[in-house]
């Protein structure tokens, strides 16, 4: 209880723009930047002399929020860049990624920020995953896998415990049934409601959080996951109007949310002693939900477990569990649509 009402009623932000220092020479990436937290987060970083790709779905949407930037902060040394990044469909994940390694040898931050919740009953992705599985868990999952070695990279030439990942999950993460992640119905053929699929798909992001942060011991990447707090963003417009209407009680200002991010990403406070932890609002680190902490469910749901003896097989071709990329898409296993993604998006011949 006395956890609901802290977020509810969570106390002020101690790390803003205030205290952040110079981000100039900072590359870092940002998900679902051009509305909601992860727009408040980019005009913080902005304002600090970052450079931020914008990694976003609609050029135009994305373009007027650079703009925007520029008359905000025109004095600003920062740099704003669209990369087109469709969480939609996974086959299009390994091109974001390749986009930015183009321009980029350098990865200071990766905020997976953007998310859908509660869409309209029975909404898909591109590869007919339920979006809500699709969007905030399968392709974040396959982005960062991408981009870890660069973040790696990163590691060995920035200060210690700067380089990050941050996975942004919700406070419904503490509300997803028990256990959190039902593998026997993740392609929901026993359908549930749209919350309990979309707290199970926050559930996830804390799993890779968590499980992300045991599979980088040494390279010096620090991976976190956060509830940023309730706020009424983009994120928000499918709901209910009933839900609506609560949340629009209970929220607070976005920006206190992309305060939120800004710790998790930024601040000191964190080490590689909090590898894997937990932020609540707005920039606290917590202890979270305990089974959400279990090696052996983060380790099903990261991709489940290596046949000891061989590679998994599936119709004629190959999938060896430490080989990136397609390593990073063994727990797509679970659906039904497994063998069609793994072909589209590893290009297995």
């Amino acid at each position: 209880m006395g956890s609901a009402l802290s977020n509810m009623f969570p106390p002020k932000a101690s790390f803003t723009e205030a205290n952040l220092p110079d981000q100039n020479n900072k590359v870092f990436i940002v998900t679902g930047s051009s509305g909601g937290l992860g727009k408040e987060l980019t005009k913080i970083l902005h304002e600090k002399n970052a450079k931020i790709y914008m990694a976003c779905r609609s050029e135009a949407k994305t373009a007027a929020v650079i703009k925007e930037l520029k008359e905000l902060y025109p004095n600003s040394k920062g740099h704003a860049e669209y990369l087109h990044l469709d969480l939609n469909d996974l086959t299009t994940i390994k091109q974001s990624a390749q986009e930015f390694l183009s321009k980029e040898t350098r990865l200071d931050v990766l905020w997976n920020n953007a998310g859908v919740m509660t869409p309209p009953p029975g909404s898909k992705t591109a590869q007919g995953y339920e979006l809500q599985l699709g969007t905030n868990n399968l392709a974040p999952f396959l982005f960062t896998q991408f981009l870890r070695p660069v973040l790696s990279g990163t590691a060995k030439m920035a200060p210690r415990d700067s380089v990050r990942v941050v996975w942004v999950s919700s406070s419904t993460a503490a509300m997803a049934p028990k256990p959190p992640i039902d593998f026997s119905n993740m392609d929901y053929a026993k359908d549930e409601s749209q919350m309990q699929k979309y707290s199970r798909s926050k559930a996830g992001n804390v799993l890779h959080g968590t499980e992300f942060a045991r599979r980088v011991p040494g390279e010096g990447i620090v991976s976190v996951s956060l509830d940023p707090g309730v706020f009424m963003p983009d994120l928000q417009r499918t709901m209910p109007l009933w839900q609506w209407i609560i949340v629009k009680f209970l929220a607070h200002k976005p920006v206190n949310g992309a305060y939120t991010e800004l710790f998790a990403g930024l601040s000191p406070t964190i080490t590689e002693k909090n590898n894997g932890g937990w932020v609540v609002p707005f920039g606290q680190l917590a202890a979270g939900r305990e089974d959400l902490r279990d090696k052996e469910l983060g380790k099903k749901y990261w991709g489940g477990q290596r046949n000891s003896s061989s590679p998994i097989s599936h119709d004629g071709f190959a999938l060896v569990y430490q080989d990136l990329p397609c390593s990073s898409l063994s727990f797509l296993r679970f659906s039904s649509m497994y063998n069609k993604t793994c072909r589209e998006v590893c290009e297995i011949r």
